[in-house]
């Protein structure tokens, strides 16, 4: 017997004796998440039993790293002083850096990572997330998303690496790899690889619609993703808000259980989406084979008592509950839990290391995609006069797009980070001017024009939907920018900040250069070391870029794959200065 085979033997006997003692009470508890303010107080953890706890947009655990450990502490403290002393999880949505702390270090979004196709940076950047989030006192991110996008009117594009499945293959596995380590190890979290299955595929793009590829194409092009977290050992696998067949995934029990955990062999958690118990028909869900449901908003007490209630008139089998708190309790011990249930101080001065912005600014550099460069406008000289235009050159918030600070992202600057502005500043040695408002500057021979889409997350960002103004091609405000450049009949180099390719073609024949940023994250340096030639460009498109918005007609949009629509540039598309 080898050493994995004999530890997960060790573990299985360990889960074995705990079930053997667990109440319905307590396994129901295991499988309850709550959010730590909003869905409990007082003594909720010890008489609700609670397995594990959320930290998501609203109030925070404290100010400071040490506060938000201090927070999970006490929490945990009151998890161990319960009959079996089960410790808990906490999780958060760290999608690129422990987003939801100020002064952490945000990469690129995963669309960015995609575009650098470097499995080595994004290994590295779960790395440096899974410390700054364990410096926070949180054991879990829901993180990586794996999804395959088929349509940019989906308002989470820019959450997933590619619409190759090849390069999201290769880049799931580094990312769960660099998140997971040693599970063991103080400074590793539980990945969680999303959303299970065909959130990106929905369609005509709309978040939690139905998805109406056959399951070959599901097979062919979603799953491998999936497949190589679950090789990797990803310890979570979050469904997904969409339909498929006409059946909520939450509710899919061919899919959950027979195919991700019997056929794939997925040994974690399956861990609802928000409000899941609620929303997805009840206990419909966990005999479809979610294990932790996220109880929040309301939830809390409707989900316990509902699901005692159907294991005891037989609705959902007590089998189906053990199963479920086995893989709860498995990932349990593997992170190490119970020999090291609190946070590690030790960790906090870690929180947006230089080293680890490092990191992040290399991933900005290689994220970049030249597009266009006419007369080799590119490199600038350092000795050239520039102005940068646009409130997008000079806000750190609106680089870094959604599930940065808040779930919708931010609109301002936020600690820690730098700004395209500064970056330009920094290396230019002349001074650079800055046109927030776009007026014009007669005095400066090259205007770096930054545009792009103010940030948002989840349905916020449906291109079509009723409760947002996002569109697919720049706002006019952002098109009058280049406009007024172009008439005063300066060099134009447009520099867009997006979370999805958007239909710019006029802009791109309008410009002298365009780059394609993405949504860089905390290091808005980085843009201005490779516009000014310090690095080259090596980013290339992770998606097929339309050249109108007739591409997105269809029900599952450009369907660039099957050779009926041209694009304007292709998948892997992407110029540089020998180029």
């Amino acid at each position: 017997m080898g050493k994995e085979e004999m530890t997960f033997q060790i573990i299985e006997k360990k889960i074995d004796s705990l079930l053997e003692r667990m109440t319905i009470d307590e396994m129901i508890g295991q499988m309850t998440q709550v959010r730590h303010f909003d869905d409990i107080s007082g003594d909720d953890i010890q008489t609700k039993l609670i397995g594990s706890v959320i930290h998501t947009q609203g109030p925070l655990p404290g100010i400071s790293a040490t506060e938000w450990q201090a927070k999970v502490t006490d929490l945990q403290k009151q998890a161990l002083s319960t009959r079996l002393g089960i410790p808990l999880l906490f999780g958060l949505d760290a999608v690129h850096g422990q987003n939801t702390f100020e002064g952490a270090t945000i990469f690129p979004h995963n669309i960015g990572l995609g575009a650098s196709a470097n499995p080595d940076l994004v290994h590295q950047a779960a790395k440096i997330t899974a410390i700054e989030t364990q410096a926070t006192g949180f054991n879990w991110v829901f993180s990586p998303c794996v999804a395959i996008p088929y349509n940019e009117k989906w308002g989470r594009v820019y959450e997933a690496f590619s619409e190759s499945t090849d390069i999201a293959v290769e880049l799931t596995k580094a990312s769960v790899r660099g998140h997971q380590g040693d599970l063991s190890q103080s400074e590793n979290v539980l990945a969680t690889a999303k959303h299970f299955i065909g959130d990106g595929s929905t369609d005509f793009g709309v978040e939690g619609g139905n998805s109406s590829l056959s399951l070959d194409e599901v097979k062919t092009r979603l799953l491998p993703p999936y497949q190589a977290a679950v090789d990797e050992g990803v310890g979570a696998v979050m469904a997904s808000f969409n339909k498929m067949e006409g059946i909520s995934m939450h509710a899919h029990k061919a899919l959950i259980t027979d195919l991700l955990k019997g056929e794939m062999k997925f040994d974690g958690i399956v861990v609802s989406d928000w409000k899941g118990y609620s929303r997805f028909g009840e206990n419909d869900i966990i005999n479809a084979g979610i294990d932790m449901v996220m109880a929040v908003d309301g939830d809390l007490e409707g989900f316990q008592n509902g699901l005692k209630e159907a294991v005891s008139s037989g609705v959902v089998p007590v089998t189906r509950i053990k199963d479920a708190v086995r893989r709860i309790l498995r990932q349990k011990f593997r992170i190490g839990l119970f020999d090291n249930p609190f946070p590690d101080n030790k960790l906090i001065n870690k929180i947006g290391l230089k080293k680890h912005r490092e990191v992040a600014r290399q991933a900005v550099r290689e994220s970049l995609v030249l597009l266009k460069n006419e007369d080799n406008i590119l490199p600038l000289k350092r000795d050239a006069k520039i102005v940068v235009v646009g409130e997008f050159g000079d806000n750190s918030g609106l680089q870094s797009g959604g599930w940065t600070v808040n779930w919708q992202g931010t609109n301002e600057n936020y600690r820690g980070a730098t700004t395209i502005l500064e970056g330009f500043k920094k290396i230019s040695s002349v001074e650079v001017a800055y046109d927030k408002d776009g007026i014009g500057n007669d005095d400066a021979d090259i205007a770096v024009i930054v545009v792009g889409e103010s940030p948002y997350a989840e349905f916020f960002g449906d291109i079509g939907g009723e409760i947002n103004a996002y569109q697919l091609t720049l706002t006019e405000i952002h098109q009058n920018y280049i406009d007024t450049y172009i008439k005063l009949g300066k060099k134009t180099v447009v520099v867009l900040v997006c979370g999805r390719p958007l239909v710019v073609t006029p802009q791109i024949e309008q410009s002298d250069a365009f780059v394609v940023a993405w949504l860089p994250g905390s290091e808005g340096h980085g843009i201005a070391e490779v516009l000014y030639g310090e690095y080259d460009f090596k980013g290339k498109l992770p998606h097929s870029w339309p050249k109108s918005v007739d591409d997105y007609n269809g029900k599952h949009g450009p369907n660039f794959w099957d050779d009926k629509i041209h694009p304007l540039f292709p998948l892997g598309f992407g110029l540089n200065y020998k180029s």
